[in-house]
């Protein structure tokens, strides 16, 4: 717990360290007030955001866009993972592309998406799953072939069944590699969903960062920026907080 807390401190500092210096440099003229605004500036900015009920509207609207989207992408990027992991034929013909696509720049898709869905919400969301899918297949795949051979063998010899062997083992093993796919993949979400949502959209956070952008209020969109980051965080911790205690079992 000691060095849990150290840990905790270290990254504190850290943080603070970076505002200090985002403050210093912005007040003794090393970058642009107008183009860098303080922290002391932004943070007020990023409260009064918060208590605008058409700010959270927008924020509402993505938070919908992105929970769909990952309702969506995690059983179906699982299944497909389970699938290429569990048929020697599937995993060959196929693995080769779902690897290609997920190294390639998602964005330079968007316009297909707009064409084929529009801009309204279902192209946020479809997006949003395009973005999230590619990293939960192969984050699966690769959880299948982390099951331990030899605790599988073992379990046989002693005669469990196939369905014991499954949720005993299995899953067991697993379930860190699906959270942690499931968590790398909501980054890739969220950046998907505000990116599109920039890109071309009538509502949403990253509709407010372009409009804020394009007319120089600087300090609403640093705030808008703090704000889906503190969010991205509160999500990826929480996904890793489970991803721990799902593998507990390999250092206890």
């Amino acid at each position: 717990m000691r060095a849990d807390r150290m840990v905790l401190l270290a990254q504190a500092a850290v943080v603070l360290g970076l505002f200090l210096a985002w403050e210093a440099v912005s007040r003794l003229g090393l970058a642009d007030p107008r183009l860098l605004p303080p922290p002391s500036l932004v943070l007020p900015k990023a409260a009064e955001l918060l208590g605008d009920a058409t700010f959270r509207g927008h924020l509402w609207i993505t938070i919908k866009e992105v929970a769909l989207a990952v309702v969506i992408a995690a059983p179906l990027g699982v299944g497909i993972g389970l699938a290429l992991a569990e048929s020697p034929y599937l995993g060959r013909a196929f693995k080769p592309f779902f690897h290609f696509v997920a190294a390639v720049p998602k964005s330079v898709f968007l316009p297909v998406f707009i064409l084929l869905f529009g801009i309204g919400f279902g192209q946020k969301v479809a997006f949003g799953v395009f973005q999230a899918l590619f990293v939960l297949v192969i984050a699966t795949a690769a959880a299948v072939a982390a099951v331990p051979d030899e605790l599988v063998r073992l379990a046989r010899a002693n005669g469990a069944t196939r369905r014991q062997i499954w949720v005993e083992i299995h899953w067991n093993a697993m379930l860190p590699l699906i959270l942690e796919g499931l968590r790398l993949g909501m980054i890739f979400n969220i950046a998907g969903v505000i990116f599109a949502e920039m890109y071309v959209s009538r509502a949403g956070l990253g509709q407010r960062f372009s409009t804020w952008g394009e007319s120089f209020r600087m300090p609403e969109l640093f705030a808008g920026v703090l704000i889906a980051a503190a969010l991205s965080i509160i999500v990826n911790e929480t996904l890793r907080a489970l991803e721990r205690r799902a593998g507990a079992w390999r250092t206890g």
